[in-house]
């Protein structure tokens, strides 16, 4: 069994147009495969199910429309793969700005840092992002960040 692949096998009915598609985009590489496929757009929908969209709209219109991603974050997100369709469908958004870790975030980083006691890099990126843009931070994780900025606006999800 390949790495990654569901245990448990079903039959599903598709459009020959669909299907064709599909096929085009595994054996161009775009896709993993088309179970890979499938899989991924069934996580789609049950994030659509569950109100991932108006998740997002929440967020968006607490924040004052625009998001942004420090890439740090965005690097520690993607290894968890629960978490990779949402954050490529948040990175998508016209709104939504990665920013890169340069030398003065990761100056203030490491001050914020040494100033907090804590080692969280990701974290206390989002922090001085969050601070520069005058944002609220949308976050599962309220506790790691509420130590390196106990004023921080914190949206929990």
């Amino acid at each position: 069994m390949v790495n990654g692949m569901a245990t448990k096998k079903v039959t599903v009915t598709l459009d020959q147009g669909q299907l064709d598609r599909i096929r085009a985009l595994a054996e161009s590489g775009t896709a993993p495969s088309v179970s890979g496929f499938v899989q991924h757009a069934v996580e789609l929908a049950l994030d659509d199910v569950a109100g991932w969209g108006a998740l997002l709209a929440g967020a968006l219109r607490d924040t004052g429309g625009a998001v942004t991603v420090p890439a740090t974050a965005l690097a520690q997100a993607i290894r968890r793969r629960e978490r990779q369709v949402r954050l490529a469908r948040l990175i998508r958004q016209p709104a939504t700005d990665v920013v890169p870790l340069d030398r003065i975030d990761a100056t203030s980083t490491g001050r914020l840092l040494a100033a907090s006691g804590t080692a969280d890099i990701a974290d206390a990126h989002v922090v001085i992002c969050a601070r520069r843009a005058g944002q609220g931070i949308v976050t599962s994780d309220p506790g790691d960040l509420r130590k390196l900025d106990p004023g921080a606006r914190l949206i929990p999800l």
